[in-house]
């Protein structure tokens, strides 16, 4: 993008102070690029367009092209590219616009931020000026990660990423790049995050005393503490940190290590375990993880009352907080989808036979484990204790409504009655509030907010990294194993009895058992946030696993209970890596496509 074009964007200004819950631009004309730098404000807006595009999918939407999920909406894009439409000109899953554009608009802002007077004062202008530059270099490395994510793949035996842009491009560059290896995009992730460290708090927290200032701030005549908090006090939260940097470069390890990228690059799991320790050392390692974790979204009075910024326990990083009725607002949106069509939802997320079968008995074996107890008979008892928190299955009662899903059920419920019922005989509960009302004549929302990321996710990139750098019970120099990890997880699920979980012991004394419970533990926890379609990638699982559902029918009052099947994928091997985007490879003949594309 040209930076004259970007330059005319510049829509988007923030003064960096929590006005609201979290960051919210505001909107101010464009203006020219001699007087962008000129103003403070102005130069923050370019800064502020990062935060306004940051790549997350806030909804649960991915998930319905993997094997956990499918939807009865039809016409989506993410089901039809799960049934053989996905292609180079045609791909649901693409950053790389939005991701490439917010770089280039990071890059003018770092190629011009030492040039805006932020204060007339000294230490005050070191200060803003080092704020923003951290969080620069921070949302710069966040983006290249998806784009990494989503565009790096092999092309022949070269594993490559995309072309590293860290400069302004103007009207003189030359746009035909080549792509640089997958690893170059790893060390320029890497060494955007250390800039971005040394210049950010690891938190944002205020200061009570001169002394509490940072070595390099105290060099200054008349510095004080007062001043450091109106650049990287507690109203600041919400913006990129230094614990944010560090969670990304763990994120980039684990999937620069993982089994499709590999053989491609020079990171270990190592170096991914040590990387997700460096960001749970925050919270102490096993002993902060939040107990009630896995329900962050369930915890009511917690989310009503987070104040500007603020985060839970479980919370690395979060959106602003909703409570809103519109189409596009947080509050009710995702009731309305997913809440069963006599509560008035559309029904839209349905959870698989696949994914129901992955949660274990309450006592921890697997459904198919001799021992486990398990019954077809009646397959929802005695099992683990997240399956009724995630899943509605025939029989549950959600605001004091029985949710007869089977195709006996006598209302809309049931197994393909209407377009709004589910497909799958199953669903979603998880990220739902019960306290919610999509009835149109009686409309009730409340506060949710979206997750960006949180530390479970990264106690499960520390376990699965772990185990395989130094088995199950290896802790390297950090203290605690994937074992340690894994059992406070099921512990905090309720699996098990009197602190014993045999099936876990087994694992332990077997590295290859252990990854596999482990990435069964990552799908149940971190179920519908859209990290199965990435996982079953970078792991190169099968894409393909037929996709089932339950039908429970009822015989003279007896329930029965039928597997059925529901959808087929239809990915190719090529398809563990996505497309560069068609129409910029026809464009530049220096831009190689992925092998298969």
């Amino acid at each position: 993008m040209k930076l004259k074009n970007i330059i005319a964007f510049v829509a988007l200004v923030t003064t960096f102070s929590a006005c609201d819950d979290l960051f919210e631009p505001s909107v101010e004309n464009a203006q020219t690029a001699d007087v962008v730098f000129q103003n403070a404000s102005s130069a923050q807006g370019i800064l502020g367009y990062a935060y306004a595009q940051l790549p997350f999918e806030t909804k649960s939407t991915t998930d319905i092209a993997t094997d956990d999920a499918v939807t009865n909406d039809l016409e989506s894009n993410y089901r039809k590219m799960a049934q053989g439409s996905w292609t180079a000109s045609n791909d649901p899953m693409s950053q790389w616009v939005a991701r490439k554009a917010t770089i280039q608009y990071l890059n003018v802002f770092l190629a011009n931020v030492e040039t805006v007077t932020w204060s007339a004062v000294p230490h005050k202008q070191q200060m803003f000026m080092d704020h923003a530059r951290g969080q620069a270099y921070g949302l710069r490395a966040l983006n290249m990660y998806y784009l990494l994510r989503n565009h790096g793949g092999w092309v022949g035996d070269q594993l490559l990423g995309v072309p590293v842009i860290n400069y302004v491009e103007g009207p003189d560059t030359d746009f035909n790049k080549s792509r640089d290896s997958f690893q170059a995009c790893v060390e320029q992730i890497y060494a955007d995050v250390d800039a971005a460290i040394e210049l950010l708090p690891l938190s944002y927290k205020d200061l009570t005393d001169n002394n509490d200032l940072p070595a390099k701030y105290k060099e200054f005549e008349n510095a004080n503490y007062v001043d450091y908090n109106t650049v990287f006090g507690l109203r600041k939260s919400g913006l990129m940190n230094g614990l944010i940097c560090k969670t990304i470069k763990a994120q980039t390890a684990l999937l620069a290590a993982s089994p499709a990228f590999a053989a491609g690059t020079e990171v270990t799991y190592e170096e991914a375990a040590n990387l997700a320790a460096d960001v749970l050392a925050f919270v102490g390692g096993v002993s902060g993880m939040d107990p009630k974790g896995h329900l962050w979204y369930m915890q009511k009075a917690e989310i009503d009352g987070l104040g500007s910024g603020a985060n839970p326990k479980e919370i690395i990083w979060r959106g602003n907080k909703n409570k809103g009725t519109e189409d596009y607002a947080f509050g009710l949106s995702q009731e309305l989808d997913n809440f069963p069509p006599t509560l008035y939802g559309n029904g839209r997320i349905n959870p698989t036979q696949n994914f129901v079968d992955a949660f274990p008995m309450a006592n921890g074996y697997p459904i198919e484990a001799t021992g486990s107890g398990y019954s077809a008979n009646d397959p929802y008892a005695g099992r683990d204790p997240r399956l009724s928190e995630y899943v509605m299955y025939n029989g549950t009662v959600y605001r004091d409504t029985e949710i007869i899903t089977g195709s006996y059920s006598a209302d809309d419920n049931g197994l393909n009655k209407v377009a709004a019922s589910t497909r799958t005989g199953y669903y979603l509960r998880k990220l739902l509030r019960d306290d919610c009302d999509p009835n149109s004549t009686t409309q009730l929302a409340q506060y949710h907010y979206p997750v960006y990321m949180r530390f479970t996710e990264i106690f499960l990139a520390y376990a699965e990294a772990a185990n395989e750098a130094w088995g199950p019970r290896g802790a390297g120099a950090n203290g605690y194993s994937a074992y340690d990890v894994i059992k406070a997880i099921r512990q905090r699920a309720g699996i098990g009895s009197n602190g014993s979980d045999p099936y876990l012991e087994t694992c332990a004394g077997n590295p290859e058992m252990m990854r596999e419970l482990i990435r069964n533990e990552r799908r149940i926890e971190l179920s519908f946030e859209n990290k199965r379609f990435w996982d079953l990638r970078r792991w190169k699982l099968d894409l393909n696993e037929p996709v089932k559902g339950m039908d429970v029918t009822q015989v003279a009052g007896t329930l029965k209970y039928n597997v059925i099947d529901v959808e087929n994928r239809n990915y190719k091997d090529y398809m563990y890596y996505g497309p560069i985007p068609d129409g910029e490879v026809q464009k530049w003949s220096n831009l190689d496509q992925n092998t298969g594309w």
